[in-house]
């Protein structure tokens, strides 16, 4: 007789709220690891493929109907013993968007990534591969750009890249590299003095799925 492996959406949703990296969960309130913090999740039903379980989950478990996210495939977790209860195989995707609102779930709550140490199931480790996920497409693609707002200034997402890469960058260089990637940011013509000083122009996502120079986190600045 063939086995029977239940299969799971769990969901590692980034922003950055209050200057930190922020991944949306909540608390458990009974065994096992009970008040141990988790990820919104959800068994996949009989008639729907991975990302519309995906998609169901991110609105009606993780409080999010009709959020702009970005969601991805991230990785499969099978190994026997991840959960206590039962073998359940979980496929986790990966949310990526600007500064969220508060979940329509009163159960989930955004927390600083830094915050959780511990958490239930194999969740600290899926959440630490949606971080460097995260850390990476920064890197070669323009998804830096979905923590922003559709209109941003160079120094609005260059924060957005020391926060997701915990240091500092030095803010000509990164000037000069975000503007000189093709199709990576398109001026709107528009101009905003919000952060204080001289004004700053406004951009907008470009049309690049890859960027050409990449922007690793080796290069000095």
């Amino acid at each position: 007789m063939v086995p029977r492996v239940p299969v799971s959406v769990d969901l590692v949703v980034l922003t950055v709220r209050c200057q930190a990296l922020s991944a949306l969960v909540w608390q458990r309130n009974k065994p096992p690891y009970e008040g141990r913090w988790a990820l919104s999740g959800g068994f996949i039903q009989l008639d729907e493929d991975l990302p519309a379980a995906a998609a169901r989950v991110l609105a009606e478990r993780a409080g999010l109907p009709g959020a702009a996210v970005h969601l991805e495939q991230l990785q499969t977790y099978g190994y026997p013993d991840r959960d206590p209860r039962q073998r359940v195989l979980s496929v986790a995707y990966l949310g990526l968007a600007p500064d969220l609102p508060a979940s329509t779930e009163a159960h989930m709550s955004w927390q600083p990534v830094s915050s959780l140490q511990e958490m239930a199931f194999d969740h600290r480790r899926i959440v630490l591969d949606g971080i460097e996920r995260a850390r990476a497409k920064l890197e070669y693609t323009p998804l830096g750009a979905a923590f922003c707002p559709p209109e941003f200034t160079v120094a609005d997402l260059r924060r957005v890249y020391e926060i997701v890469w915990g240091r500092s960058l030095d803010p000509r260089n990164f000037h000069r590299k975000v503007t000189k990637a093709e199709g990576f940011l398109v001026p709107t013509g528009g101009i905003t003095a919000r952060d204080g000083g001289r004004p700053a122009k406004l951009y907008r996502r470009g049309p690049a799925v890859l960027l050409h120079p990449p922007m690793l986190r080796s290069l000095k600045g």
